[in-house]
């Protein structure tokens, strides 16, 4: 007789040892998701049960290094030695194994006889232990409760990288807030102040525009945002640029409906057209009677989403833009003024955060040369596992 796809399937996990594999997998699964959130009480309390379906033991204990944080199983009265029989392991930083004396239990009929204690180690350092109690011990349940604890260790040392990760987000988007120029401000409230007796009313939408600007570029929630949340405060950038040049500053805008909901990290756009504006258009058009051009298109290529930013600016040295982009503390244009020396908002910082969100495939292009102007592009996935406005 003919069998079907389903009963391929089902014939798969037919004998003994697939089931034990995938029921091993299933409860890991469901024992990673709290535990990739670090070693806390919380976590603790949701993945222990998980843990001990895992062992298959009475009763599991998860300390940190002087405290217990979470326990399940019977023979509860023993949750106030788990910190005890913490410390050999966290001081040895190996496995231990306790006996009855040990527990110094009192309680008739307990079941609970033995312990086998293994460390928690992230990055080298302990941090807490994972405490197996039951009636009798074993070769096999040492070994068992061993690598369990080292499975454990991995997904905390996941936690730590994914928060190391979001520490590195936040420090350097608080560079980038840093880097916002003193001298835009400066400029931008004397442009608005020039307006107050001739035209009063643009000096208050100004105003409004200044106040919405700072407001974006300064809020403390959320590592991503829209593309239209970060589109809307360029323009209102580029409005106060074009207060203080007039008609020396040519914007156009070019962006398809369909990559406005796109999520991208906070403040990836807006320092390229910063960037652009001050090194690539600001001595150019203050020193000529020509128009400096900002073009900025976003467009739907499927799955992804691109963005470049251009100006007719004077260009870069291709050079100081690839140290910028390894990450080299470089200024990508020859300031015309000294006080606004090493004022640019580094491409780097932008193209680095671009590769941890994404990955190295989506890092910047920047086409460049001198007296040839700048051109960056921008790649983006449209949907990206964790990435949410």
């Amino acid at each position: 007789m003919r069998r079907g796809p389903a009963d391929r399937r089902r014939r798969g996990l037919g004998g003994d040892a697939d089931r034990t594999t995938f029921r091993t997998l299933h409860t890991a699964s469901l024992a990673s998701p709290a535990l990739r959130e670090g070693l806390t009480s919380a976590s603790a309390q949701r993945s222990i049960r998980h843990l001990r379906d895992l062992l298959g033991v009475p009763a599991l204990a998860l300390t940190d290094t002087a405290t217990a944080l979470a326990w399940d199983g019977g023979a509860g009265h023993h949750e106030v030695d788990a910190p005890r029989l913490a410390l050999p392991a966290v001081d040895s930083g190996s496995t231990k194994v306790f006996d009855r004396r040990d527990l110094r239990c009192a309680t008739p009929g307990c079941p609970l006889r033995h312990v086998i204690v293994s460390p928690l180690i992230v990055e080298e350092r302990i941090v807490g232990t994972l405490q197996a109690y039951a009636q009798a011990t074993s070769a096999g349940l040492v070994r068992a409760t061993d690598e369990v604890a080292q499975w454990v260790s991995g997904q905390l040392e996941l936690a730590e990288l994914d928060a190391s990760r979001t520490r590195l987000m936040e420090a350097e988007v608080k560079a980038l807030r840093a880097q916002i120029s003193p001298h835009f401000i400066y400029n931008s409230l004397g442009a608005i102040a020039s307006f107050v007796r001739t035209d009063p009313d643009r000096a208050r939408e100004l105003l409004l525009e200044f106040a919405d600007f700072t407001r974006y570029s300064f809020r403390r929630h959320g590592e991503f945002t829209t593309l239209a949340e970060e589109l809307k405060s360029i323009e209102r950038y580029l409005l106060l640029e074009q207060a203080r040049f007039g008609d020396r500053l040519a914007v156009t805008l070019r962006i398809a409906p369909e990559v406005l909901p796109v999520a991208v990290p906070f403040l990836c756009l807006q320092p390229l057209v910063e960037n652009a504006v001050r090194h690539g258009l600001a001595g150019t058009a203050e020193a000529t009677a020509g128009v400096g051009t900002i073009t900025i298109v976003a467009r739907d290529l499927d799955t992804e989403c691109e963005i470049t930013v251009e100006d007719n600016g004077a260009g870069e040295d291709p050079e100081k833009v690839r140290r910028a982009l390894a990450g080299n503390p470089v200024d990508l244009a020859e300031p015309a003024d000294p006080a606004v020396e090493g004022d640019h908002v580094g491409l780097g910082n932008v193209d680095a955060r671009l590769r941890t969100t994404f990955g190295d495939d989506y890092g910047l292009v920047v086409e460049t040369a001198r007296g040839a102007g700048t051109k960056v592009i921008v790649r983006v996935p449209k949907f990206a596992p964790g990435v949410h406005a």
